[in-house]
């Protein structure tokens, strides 16, 4: 409101007035410059023993790798064939390929860079210096956590599997609840019951809505339950597959067939069916209601596994890392924690690097580049008309640099997951860009940070401001800027 508080919308509204803002530099970034960054990533792992990045390696990024890219070949195939799919599941193809590069791209450089072998190496000193100490505390806290790590293996092992395979990827896991509508009918009291049809078709109604290609969700339910049933033995299985077995034969085409042809929540057509005339009966023995109860009952399982198996585990951490913070301290090294989404400050230069040998990346790309790498087959490179009009008539204005568009750069600050978004600045504290990104080769930095290898994608702020203003047209919010 007009006083600066939070408020509802009105015509009487003003923008907030604070003391300071970020002032913007138009002068551009150089090889070497300084520049630092100020966000709040997520979180990472830097004092992992062995154990647990072996643990990282075989378990979370595992399943990520695999069960994201046979979704996404699925929603990539379709995609390509009609571009109405292609938008509706951009976002989210865009969403899980951003962690399953990730995965990838973590695992192949936590080998390249023998980060395991370096972990070894640190934890043998810690435990030999213990040992000189007389003091075995360490020793403790490192075998509790090997402990730890060992006897909750299956059950995050299964945990991924579920959370990736069946609640992730899996659109129709967000059917409305049934359990206010059970208790109305449980009571016989018309009233109760009369607004519980109420609630749920509302809610039915905005779940339909979300998923407007059922052909490709029983796809990629098809794909997934096989995908998931492919890396969990039969026994250990969530008990739907008792279902699947007995009432299908095993088959998981017929199970999820019978889901989108005969469920509730299969289709509109159903849904209305049952509103009209909705039964207990009905509800217990629907297909896709049992199976949310059936994935829910898997995630309350594991969970309850994982807590027993983790309950030391922080207790020894933390011991843990007090050591290593110890030992680096005695020997010099630079200490800090993890991060944990707090605000964080990072510093670095603006630098090329080279991940094999003879192969250079330079520290800035223009939008030369971006027609360069233009392909109107795939969707993710295509260009728009207007920029292609821009780059061609170099109608850049104040943003460009010596015939140039300036894109992005790249810096070897240590960002981390969580970071995309963080505001870049250069030594005098003016806004010269916008992270968003880290290079394939530096995706280890969660777990190992390695300055020579490791870079921070930085969008330019020429570039924003330029799209802002001769691409979008939006001069009114340049006017807003404070720009130098």
């Amino acid at each position: 409101d007009k006083n600066g508080k939070p408020a509802e919308y009105s015509k009487d509204n003003v923008p907030l007035q604070v003391k300071k803002h970020l002032k913007i530099s138009l002068a551009g970034v150089q090889e070497g410059d300084f520049t630092f960054v100020m966000g709040f990533p997520g979180r990472n792992w830097r004092y992992m023993i062995a154990d647990e990045v072996e643990e990282r390696m075989q378990t979370t990024n595992f399943m990520r790798q695999h069960v994201r890219g046979a979704r996404q070949k699925v929603l990539m195939e379709q995609m390509l064939k009609d571009p109405a799919v292609r938008i509706h599941y951009a976002s989210k193809y865009a969403s899980s390929a951003n962690y399953w590069k990730n995965a990838i791209g973590m695992n192949e450089g936590l080998i390249r860079l023998n980060v395991l072998d370096t972990k070894r190496a640190q934890q043998e000193e810690l435990l030999a210096r213990g040992r000189e100490k007389g003091d075995d505390s360490y020793q403790k806290a490192f075998d509790e956590i090997r402990s730890i790590v060992s006897h909750r293996r299956d059950a995050l092992y299964h945990q991924q599997a579920i959370n990736e395979a069946l609640v992730t990827a899996l659109d129709f896991m967000r059917i409305p609840s049934t359990t206010e509508l059970v208790t109305a009918l449980k009571s016989k009291d018309k009233e109760q019951i009369k607004e519980a049809k109420l609630k749920l078709k509302k809610e039915g109604d905005k779940y339909f809505a979300s998923v407007p290609f059922p052909d490709v969700e029983r796809m990629v339910a098809k794909e997934m339950l096989k995908t998931y049933a492919n890396y969990i033995p039969a026994e250990q299985r969530i008990n739907i597959f008792e279902i699947i077995n007995s009432r299908f034969k095993g088959s998981i085409d017929a199970f999820v067939d019978a889901c989108f042809e005969h469920s509730i929540f299969g289709n509109p057509k159903n849904f209305e069916k049952f509103i009209k005339k909705p039964s207990l009966y009905k509800i217990g023995y629907d297909w896709m209601v049992l199976f949310k109860y059936s994935v829910t009952d898997g995630i309350l399982k594991t969970a309850i596994a994982m807590k027993e198996a983790n309950q030391n585990y922080d207790a020894a951490h933390k011991v843990w890392v007090k050591g290593m913070m110890d030992m680096r301290q005695e020997k010099g090294t630079p200490i800090y924690p993890d991060a944990n989404s707090t605000l964080r400050l990072t510093y670095g230069q603006v630098l090329s690097y080279e991940p094999a040998d003879g192969v250079v990346y330079d520290a800035h790309t223009t939008l030369k580049g971006v027609m360069e790498k233009e392909d109107q087959g795939n969707w993710e490179f295509v260009v728009p008309q207007k920029l292609k009009e821009l780059y061609k008539s170099q109608d850049y204005g104040r943003y460009g640099k010596n015939g140039e568009m300036p894109v992005c750069f790249i810096v070897n600050t240590d960002n981390t997951g969580g970071n995309s978004g963080s505001p870049v600045f250069n030594s005098k504290g003016q806004l010269v860009g916008t992270a968003f990104d880290r290079n394939f080769e530096g995706l280890t930095g969660d777990i190992a940070f390695r300055p020579s290898s490791q870079r921070a994608a930085c969008v330019d702020i020429r570039y924003t401001l330029f799209i802002i203003d001769k691409y979008a047209g939006a001069s009114h919010i340049i006017d807003e800027l404070s720009i130098e």
